[in-house]
């Protein structure tokens, strides 16, 4: 893919996200992560406004890592920021806070906010996985007996 975030000989068709294999300047593949597909739909954006305006183009897209945060469990994270790596409790409450602030309306960040804070306080799981079949037995698929 181009580093217009366009598909080669379409330059009208742009394609970001997890439905990309973008490159970066060195031709490695980005990782397919929110922060990636943020930073290509802001780019985007700026391409199309230029262009409906008559605008010179933005210069090629380039993703800058601003850190990396990922849950691992209960009351545990991992942050890493380059500079300065956490892990444990920290590195969760920062994941947690990070999270609600990215959330697009404050009404938004309330109900997800309250949501995991009663999920937290209860003790309530918020996934549903699907096992197997509703059988005792196990011998039911998942669209009934075979």
């Amino acid at each position: 893919m181009p580093l217009d975030c366009s598909i080669p000989d379409h330059p009208e068709i742009f394609v970001i996200g997890d439905a990309a294999c973008a490159l970066d300047s060195a031709g490695k593949a980005l990782p397919g992560i929110a922060p990636v597909a943020k930073q290509q739909g802001a780019y985007v954006a700026k391409m199309i406004c230029a262009r409906v305006d008559g605008r010179s183009p933005p210069s090629a897209f380039r993703y800058q890592n601003r850190g990396n945060l990922a849950t691992i469990g209960r009351k545990a994270a991992v942050a890493d920021f380059g500079f300065m790596r956490l892990s444990g409790l920290l590195a969760w409450l920062l994941w947690s806070v990070a999270h609600v602030y990215f959330l697009i309306g404050f009404r938004n960040r309330i109900v997800v906010a309250l949501t995991w804070l009663w999920a937290y306080v209860t003790f309530e799981r918020g996934a549903r996985l699907i096992t197997g079949g509703a059988g005792a037995d196990g011998a039911d698929g998942p669209f009934g007996r075979p």
